[in-house]
């Protein structure tokens, strides 16, 4: 891509006086990924594109200064207290805006995955400052040559989960439109009891907090963290989508309900990446499954939490298992792990983060350049669900955007399933990080498999 060009750097504040003070955090907001997450959005020109230029970044700082009034923790800033423990301290000092424009037409980047050629139309956070002084939230807007424009933000997962974000954006593009606040979040988190002294010793064992397992014969991950990545889009139309599934329940029994999209597909991805890597039938392997718990608290959460209400489980295998056996055994771990986040799980492992002198073991500190921390790559497996989350058609007055997606992916089995938005027809994407030394015999089992099964 061609040079981006910056050309201005701004504070945006609520726009009216909100609550300060000190917020604690849940034990889900302080571990696992703790760093900023990146998305990004692609528009045309249309006939409501606003003019003259300066426009649409007015429009969108004004509108986004009225949505950190309801929204004002993310206008916040972070620090740590001790024991890999963190607070937020709501002082309205303001998330970052960057203005950038590019010689690039839209038409440059060809067909849009997740890429470093993303890397200047994204926020960069830099790391080497301490916590309390980066924003939990940056946007970038980028013009190009063509008109387009590019919106990209990234989000401090220590704040807000993919749900909260979500519905921050929608809730911003509203206000952008000229529509008022639809919904307003939840922000108490003593709903999940943050701050409060662990009640008493776990009631549930939490081995799934132990770290994803190592390839056999190594005693850390620290060789397969250094190993060159790459990225790809994997599509899955409906029709071979709903042969994976009906392959998945063959031998189900019949009251048990069927395996659904996600189980299904990411028992696939699980069960080719085994064979992709050539793991021998001892080789232990983990999938991370990212289970939103709002639901399945009682009484649930409301669906508005402002936070981290989603928990990494691990489902558990062999490589020989889920390589031998059919389908719908890699979908029964998956099934079996999400339906052990009950409510009576939720307060058990919050107890049991509670009562840990340091969290700093369970945070995903890698961009950090830690080597601690759990680690998702070779022999293990996260696949994040997107499927039911509004993800697509963020219009903040001059139309839906083009393309959405992840900003990067460069963590070694970070995958996610999504919706195909430019289909309409019921097909799945696979974006799927892996070696490098790996991908291409991935990509030869998932759609060799696949064209098996239709046969």
């Amino acid at each position: 891509m061609s040079t981006v060009r910056f050309k201005g750097c701004y504070t945006v504040k609520p726009a009216e006086a909100t609550w300060t003070g000190s917020l604690y955090l849940s034990e889900w907001d302080m571990i696992g990924t703790i760093i900023h997450v990146p998305t990004i959005y692609f528009y045309r020109p249309s006939q409501n594109w606003l003019t003259p230029a300066d426009s649409i970044a007015n429009t969108l700082k004004q509108s986004l200064s009225r949505a950190l009034v309801s929204f004002y923790p993310l206008a916040g800033r972070l620090h740590w207290t001790g024991g890999g423990r963190l607070e937020l301290n709501c002082n309205a000092m303001g998330v970052q805006f960057i203005e950038a424009e590019s010689d690039s037409k839209l038409d440059d980047f060809g067909e849009f995955s997740p890429s470093p050629k993303y890397n200047l139309l994204i926020p960069t956070v830099d790391y080497s400052l301490p916590i309390h002084d980066l924003p939990p939230l940056l946007v970038q807007l980028t013009t190009f040559s063509c008109g387009a424009i590019c919106f990209s933000l990234t989000i401090s997962h220590a704040v807000v989960d993919g749900q909260s974000a979500l519905h921050f954006i929608s809730e911003w593009a509203r206000l952008a439109r000229g529509e008022p606040l639809e919904t307003v979040p939840f922000l108490d988190r003593k709903a999940l009891r943050a701050g409060d002294p662990p009640i008493g010793l776990p009631r549930l064992d939490h081995s799934e907090f132990d770290h994803p397992p190592l390839l056999l014969g190594q005693s850390n991950n620290v060789e397969e963290r250094k190993k060159k990545t790459t990225v790809s889009i994997l599509k899955v139309s409906k029709p071979q989508l709903e042969k994976l599934k009906e392959t998945a329940n063959e031998d189900r029994h019949s009251h048990i309900r069927a395996y659904t999209r996600y189980e299904t597909l990411a028992g696939y991805v699980w069960r080719c990446a085994c064979k992709a890597r050539e793991h021998s039938a001892e080789q232990p392997t983990a999938l991370g499954v990212c289970v939103d718990s709002r639901s399945r608290m009682q009484p649930p959460l409301p669906r508005e939490y402002f936070g981290n209400a989603t928990l990494d489980v691990l489902a558990t295998s062999s490589a020989g298992e889920l390589v031998t056996k059919p389908l719908g055994f890699a979908a029964s771990r998956i099934r079996e792990t999400i339906e052990k986040v009950t409510n009576e799980y939720v307060w058990s492992a919050i107890d049991y983060l509670k009562n840990q002198p340091d969290l700093t073991r369970f945070q995903d500190l890698h961009a950090l350049g830690s080597d601690h921390g759990p680690f998702y790559g070779n022999p293990n497996l996260g696949v994040v669900s997107w499927l039911t989350l509004p993800i697509y058609g963020l219009d903040f007055g001059w139309g839906k955007e083009i393309y959405m997606g992840p900003g990067t992916q460069d963590f070694d089995g970070d995958s996610l399933i999504l919706p195909d938005d430019c289909g309409g027809d019921g097909s799945l994407l696979v974006a799927l990080c892996f070696q490098a030394q790996h991908m291409d015999a991935f990509k030869q089992y998932f759609y060799g498999d696949i064209i098996q099964e239709m046969e």
